[in-house]
């Protein structure tokens, strides 16, 4: 076991990644020397050279259409953006292009980019650099979208992903980038299905699903529960698209009760599909309603007043409370 950051749990992985696959490569705004905005891909150059990890001019669209061209030509390129808020200029070319290649050719041409894209808040940052856009991608077919919420995850996923032969979307908790863990980088990652999510808290009262950024809110918040007699499972979702809703199912029908949090939007977010589909697959073993906790249906607010906008142990243990009142 190592212990390491996030930041450097992706680093790793991305070497080992440049070091095991010739036709791998990365690219992206200010990803070289800099070694990046989170120094995600520091030193990372110096080792492999400018022609497999690329400074990009400061085009979006261009770096994913760039990066489809390169995969169906065979290689497999990495491709970051920047931050959350600036992936937009390139959503057309995900969406149109990217997620509907394989099956335009009738499933002859597979298209095996992968994109990086921190997200979330807490940061304190300005406007366009604390956005959660999940749900949009997450609604278009032909994606597989996964979010690390620990550096052993973050460490393995990113090599995963770069090896499926699918588009995968790798959103990275930007405030989670300094995150410590132990990570086994010799025999635990691989034989794990990074699409799979992960009970990451046992408990029989009432089932928490998070994701990302909110998985350390959660098991605060279960741990605090506990000093109130409440059993809390709590459940890493860890792929956003497919979800692994057996996983929740399960959970539920153990513990009667289901709340669900992330840091996007509560309207039209992650957490509806997961209710509804919940609420259909389990409605018999239900004690109460499934309850949804999100950012508000607005504008993501300016640093001063950020953390009344984000998902604390405070809303999670409230809407538990909700549950339990049922």
């Amino acid at each position: 076991m190592t212990t390491m950051t996030i930041a450097k749990a992706i680093n790793e992985g991305l070497r080992a990644t440049l070091s095991n696959n010739p036709k791998s490569l990365l690219m992206g705004e200010d990803i070289g020397p800099l070694g990046g905005v989170y120094r995600v891909t520091d030193g990372l150059i110096g080792e492999f050279g400018p022609d497999r990890v690329v400074d990009t001019p400061l085009a979006e669209s261009g770096i994913i259409g760039t990066a489809i061209g390169l995969a169906l030509r065979g290689y497999l390129p990495v491709a970051e953006i920047q931050f959350d808020g600036f992936v937009f200029p390139g959503f057309n070319q995900i969406t149109t292009q990217l997620a509907k290649m394989h099956s335009r050719s009738n499933g002859n041409l597979t298209v095996p980019v992968v994109i990086r894209i921190p997200y979330g808040g807490g940061i304190g940052s300005i406007e366009h650099h604390s956005e959660s856009p999940e749900a949009l991608f997450a609604h278009t077919p032909g994606l597989r979208i996964i979010t690390p919420s620990n550096p052993h995850d973050a460490y393995w996923m990113i090599q995963q992903a770069v090896n499926c032969q699918d588009p995968v979307i790798v959103f990275e908790p930007k405030r989670r980038y300094w995150l410590k863990g132990e990570v086994d980088t010799e025999s635990a990652g691989p034989a794990e299905d990074p699409f799979k999510a992960h009970v990451v808290r046992e408990g029989t009262d009432a089932t928490v699903v998070v994701y990302g950024p909110l998985v350390p809110v959660a098991l605060a918040a279960a741990n605090a529960a506990a000093e109130d007699g409440r059993s809390i499972e709590v459940i890493d979702l860890r792929s956003i698209s497919p979800i692994d809703f057996d996983a929740i199912e399960a959970s539920v029908k153990k513990t009667g009760r289901l709340v669900v949090a992330h840091e996007a939007p509560t309207f039209g977010g992650i957490g509806g599909e997961i209710a509804a589909r919940i609420s259909e697959r389990a409605f018999l073993s239900l004690e109460a309603p499934v309850i949804r906790v999100g950012g508000f249906h607005m504008p993501y607010p300016v640093a001063k007043i950020e953390e009344d906008y984000l998902p604390d142990i405070d809303r999670i243990l409230e809407a538990l409370d909700r549950t339990f009142a049922y």
